[in-house]
C-alpha cells in the first residue's frame, strides 16, 4: 500500500502518530507538512465541533523551522488540554472565565518531554471549568461536540482532545485524569484512553501532590501503541516528586506486543451506588465479557468490595477541598477573588462548600480512603484486573449536565448516574485504568469498557490491551465529523 503524500490532508489524518513519524523518519513526508495537512484538518472540522480553543500554528511552524529533535515522535502535531499543563507564552484558561486573559509565564516539565520526543503542539484544546464536570460545556468555550453526534457531549473533562484525535485532526492529544477525565472522553469518542500509574508522568515544576495524588497526566489515541510509545517518551521521576511510581522493566510499546497470557479478570454490570446502567453498555459489557472468554482469559463476575457511603462521603470531602485549592490557587496568582459570572454556578457551588471543610476533614478523609485503598488492592491479589462499562450511559445530549444560577447543583446530579461506575478508584488508590474502544451501539455511538489494573502494572493493561486490538481493531471506524 503507497503511503500518503505531503498533499493528502486526509490519507496523513488516518495514520496514528507512530505511523506518521516514521513517513518523517523516512522522508516520505516532511514535518512541516505534517503540520500543514494538520492544520487543514483542524481549520475545516473545528468550525464544527469547537475542540481547539486556542490555536498556536505560528508557533508550530516556528517550532519546525527551527528544527526538531531526534525523537519517537519527531514533526508529529500534537495537541494540550487548556488544563494543568502550562505552555509558556499561550494563552491558558482552564475552561473558566476567570482565567480568560490569562498567559502563562513557563512551560511544565510535561511540556518539555513532549517537544523532546519531536512533537509539534498546535494548540489547547477545550476543557469543562477546571476539569470538574464529565462534559465540555463551558461558559467561557461553549459547548464542544462529539464528531459522532455533534449533538451530544464528548464526556468530560479532556473532552477536546478525545474529539479532535477521534476526528482525526490529530493523532493523538493531551489528556489529564482526577476521576475519569481521560477515560469517560475516551468512552464517549471511540478512543483509546490510558489513565497511567500515581507519578509516572511528573506534574512539575508547578505541582507535586495535585488533588491528594489523584491527577495524572496523559493522553488520549487511537492507537495503542501511541499512547504506550507517549508513556515511553514522557514517563519519569522529576526531582522532588512526592510519589515514585513502581519501576518498569523494558518499555510500555514493548508490552502491546506481547501476548497477555491467561488472565484472570472480575467483572460486573452493577454500580455500587445503585444506578440503573442503559442497556447499550450492559450489551457492551456482555460482548467484552464472551471477547476476553474467547481469548482464554478467566473471566468471574464480582462487585468491587469497600464501596460503602462513608468513602462517598470521602470523595466529596476530598472534591470539595480540591475545588477550594484550585480556586483559591489562582486568586492567589491574579491577586483577587472572581467576581460576579466568572465562575459558573457549579464550581462557585463546590467552592462554597470546600471552603467549609476544615484540615481535620480532609485528613480524615484522605484516611478513609487510604484503607479503601487496601481493600481494593487486596481485591486485585486475586484479579489481574477489573471490568465495567466505563459510563453508565452513552454519551447525553448536550446540555443535560449543565447548572443555572438558580439551579448550581443540576451539573452534578444529572452527571451522577452518567459516572455511576467508579472511574475515580483508579485515582484514589493510584492504579493504572483504561477505556478501551470496543463497541458501537445500534444508534453508531462508541460505548467503552473500562479496566482497572493494579499499581505499576500499566504493562499488563497494555499488553491486554493490544490483544484486543488485534482482534476487534476499531481504527477502520471514523464518525460522521472527522
Amino acid at each position: 500500500m503507497t503511503p500518503p503524500g505531503a498533499g493528502d490532508v486526509d490519507g496523513l489524518g488516518v495514520l496514528d502518530a507512530t505511523a506518521q513519524a516514521a513517513l518523517v523518519r523516512t522522508g516520505e513526508v516532511t514535518a512541516r507538512e505534517l503540520v500543514e495537512a494538520a492544520v487543514a484538518r483542524v481549520e475545516a472540522l473545528n468550525p464544527r465541533l469547537n475542540a481547539v480553543v486556542t490555536a498556536t500554528y505560528d508557533r508550530a511552524l516556528a517550532q519546525v523551522a527551527a528544527g526538531l529533535p531526534d525523537g519517537p515522535f519527531t514533526g508529529v502535531p500534537y495537541l494540550l488540554k487548556d488544563l494543568v499543563t502550562e505552555q509558556a507564552g499561550v494563552r491558558f484558561c482552564e475552561g473558566s472565565v476567570f482565567l480568560r486573559d490569562h498567559v502563562s509565564l513557563r512551560d511544565q516539565l510535561l511540556v518539555r518531554r513532549l517537544r523532546a520526543a519531536g512533537l509539534v503542539l498546535l494548540g489547547k484544546t477545550s476543557t469543562s471549568e477546571f476539569g470538574m464536570s464529565p462534559t465540555c460545556e463551558s461558559a467561557l468555550y461553549g459547548a464542544t461536540r462529539n464528531p459522532w453526534d455533534p449533538a451530544r457531549t464528548t464526556g468530560g473533562s479532556s473532552g477536546g482532545s478525545a474529539a479532535a484525535v477521534a476526528a482525526r485532526m490529530v493523532p493523538a492529544a493531551h489528556g489529564n485524569d482526577v476521576g475519569g477525565s481521560i477515560r469517560f472522553p475516551a468512552s464517549c469518542c471511540g478512543v483509546f484512553g490510558l489513565k497511567p500509574t500515581r507519578g509516572r508522568v511528573p506534574l512539575g515544576p508547578e505541582y507535586g501532590d495535585a488533588f491528594g495524588g489523584w491527577a495524572v497526566e496523559h493522553a488520549l489515541t487511537r492507537s495503542v501503541r501511541d499512547s504506550a510509545g507517549l508513556l515511553d517518551a514522557v514517563a519519569g521521576p522529576a526531582l522532588g516528586d512526592p510519589y515514585p511510581a513502581p519501576a518498569t522493566a523494558g518499555t510500555f510499546a514493548e508490552q502491546v506486543e506481547r501476548d497477555p497470557g491467561r488472565l484472570r479478570i472480575a467483572f460486573t454490570p452493577r454500580p455500587a451506588d445503585g444506578h440503573p446502567v442503559h442497556p447499550d453498555c450492559v450489551a457492551a459489557l456482555d460482548d467484552a465479557v464472551r471477547l476476553l472468554s474467547d481469548q482464554g482469559h478467566e473471566l468471574t463476575e464480582a462487585d468491587l468490595p469497600g464501596l460503602t457511603e462513608e468513602v462517598g462521603r470521602a470523595i466529596g470531602t476530598v472534591y470539595g477541598a480540591g475545588v477550594c485549592w484550585i480556586v483559591g490557587y489562582w486568586i492567589r496568582v491574579r491577586g483577587r477573588e472572581p467576581g460576579t459570572g466568572e465562575l459558573e454556578p457549579l464550581t462557585r457551588a463546590y467552592w462554597d462548600l470546600g471552603r467549609g471543610v476544615t484540615g481535620g476533614d480532609y485528613l480524615l478523609a484522605v484516611t478513609t480512603l487510604q484503607s479503601f485503598a487496601r481493600t481494593v488492592a487486596r481485591f486485585l491479589t486475586r484479579f489481574d484486573a477489573w471490568l465495567t462499562p466505563t459510563l453508565a450511559q452513552p454519551p447525553l445530549l448536550l446540555g443535560e449536565m449543565t447548572s443555572t444560577p438558580d439551579d448550581p447543583l443540576r451539573a452534578a446530579r444529572h452527571s451522577a448516574p452518567f459516572v455511576a461506575f467508579p472511574a475515580v478508584v483508579a485515582n484514589i488508590t493510584g492504579a493504572p485504568a483504561m477505556s478501551v474502544p470496543l463497541y458501537w451501539s445500534a444508534a453508531g455511538l462508541p460505548i467503552g469498557v473500562h479496566f482497572l489494573g493494579r499499581v505499576g502494572e500499566e504493562g499488563t493493561l497494555l499488553r491486554l490491551a493490544g490483544q484486543l486490538e488485534r482482534v476487534r481493531p476499531w481504527e477502520g471506524r471514523r464518525p460522521g465529523v472527522g
